[in-house]
């Protein structure tokens, strides 16, 4: 049975182990960086299968007018079991009176599927832009 319980910034390296598994390796690079980032983190919720970490959710934004869903991760073993899902239904719980909630993906993935499932729109839909450095 999958639990759900909130993260700590010291749940880092279990999250690093995460990415390791699914070759998301831009967070690897320096762990300091990747703890401060899970320090300033707004939320933080993992999905657990006894003690291990099999995905997680973390959210960035001032929790008032902005969030950002930064990671959403399921280890591959347990894609399609609604982990993702019910992870995202907890951000949107969590945070259903902020006037901004996004996500960035890639174009050419499963994800974007996925998001537009749970009644996301691509910007573009939106008649905005975004931009990026």
């Amino acid at each position: 049975m999958i639990t759900y319980k909130n993260l700590k910034s010291a749940d880092y390296k279990r999250g690093a182990e995460l990415y390791v598994s699914l070759g998301w390796t831009a967070y690897l690079g320096d762990l300091r960086r990747l703890e401060r980032a899970w320090e300033n983190s707004l939320y933080t919720l993992g999905a657990f299968d006894g003690d291990k970490l099999v995905g997680f959710v973390r959210c960035v934004g001032d929790g008032a007018h902005t969030v950002l869903i930064q990671d959403l991760i399921v280890r591959e073993a347990y894609h399609r079991q609604g982990i993702g899902r019910a992870l995202m239904d907890a951000v949107f719980e969590k945070y259903a009176d902020v006037r901004q909630m996004f996500v960035v993906t890639g174009v050419d993935t499963p994800a974007v599927d996925f998001y537009r499932a749970l009644g996301m729109h691509s910007f573009d839909e939106g008649q905005m832009i975004a931009f990026f450095k």
